[in-house]
């Protein structure tokens, strides 16, 4: 029988021998032989997950946007974001489980984690191909990281795993931007992760930020090649999609989750910038 709803994993679902609920670093072998079956079908979780691929090939399909995989690449997801595997050969690495508020007594900035763009949910930012010349260093942080108890030294080792990968050769144009610009964007990515069930004018955003709609939508045709409606659109149908793999939900649901005024209004909302109906779009994630 196909599965007709996502599954959403937490720590201990997935390590149920364990006995941390926060931390999870496995080598990625020994890991697939154990989940082989559930990492194959597209699932959630419900806290951070990166994998570091030493061998092996195939695919990864990242919130319906699929990548080839290849040797040192780096896959980092938010909570939330929903994915699924499809590997070829033998298959080896590093991964790494944990929740969401493991850096929290540590840091002192609750948003920490959001500075860096692979955590940002946006599917073209979490994959990261390492160049050759940050490989050993980061093996060398991965083979520390599993024999390491101390959890503020686990922590401190992931950070820096995490600035290396952040200033690899692979980051995207408007990463070189000047901090203040950079920082702009940024904050209205976040922000649309916060409020996109409820603001979807930029004008809203454009206020919260401080600047003018002229501005944000200036800024975003110059660095995204997109207006800032188009970017707020785009994460609204993201969630869109996310809901349709929940079968628990009917259409009616969704489109009072995502505010929108009825059904009918989703349903065009939807078809126009996906080309088929939510209903379809349902069934053809189904049938795959």
């Amino acid at each position: 029988m196909a599965r007709t709803t996502i599954p959403v994993y937490d720590i201990c679902t997935i390590d149920k021998n364990g006995h941390e609920r926060d931390l999870m670093i496995e080598r990625f072998g020994g890991y697939l032989d154990k989940h082989y079956q559930a990492l194959h079908h597209a699932h959630r979780h419900s806290f951070y997950h990166l994998v570091l691929f030493t061998k092996g090939s195939g695919t990864h399909t990242i919130d319906f946007v699929k990548f080839d995989v290849a040797p040192y690449q780096v896959y980092f997801m938010a909570p939330g974001q929903v994915h699924s595997w499809d590997f070829k050969g033998e298959t080896d690495g590093y991964i790494i489980h944990f929740s969401a508020d493991f850096f929290r007594p540590f840091l002192l900035n609750p948003s920490y984690l959001e500075q860096f763009s692979f955590f940002n949910g946006i599917s073209s930012q979490c994959v990261r191909q390492l160049t050759p010349e940050i490989r050993p260093e980061i093996i060398r942080l991965s083979e520390a990281l599993l024999t390491t108890v101390n959890k503020d030294l686990i922590r401190v080792r992931l950070l820096e795993m995490f600035m290396m990968v952040e200033n690899n050769g692979n980051r995207h144009d408007h990463d070189n931007l000047p901090n203040h610009t950079s920082t702009l964007l940024k904050s209205f990515q976040q922000l649309i992760n916060q409020y996109y069930r409820t603001m979807r004018l930029p004008k809203e955003y454009a206020e919260l930020l401080y600047i003018t709609p002229n501005h944000l939508n200036a800024l975003c045709r110059e660095l995204l090649g997109k207006t800032a409606g188009d970017v707020i659109r785009e994460r609204v149908l993201l969630e869109a999609k996310r809901l349709l793999t929940n079968a628990g939900m009917n259409i009616l649901e969704i489109a009072y989750e995502l505010n929108f005024k009825d059904n009918s209004y989703f349903t065009r909302f939807f078809k126009n910038y996906e080309g088929i109906t939510p209903e379809e779009f349902r069934k053809k994630f189904i049938n795959q």
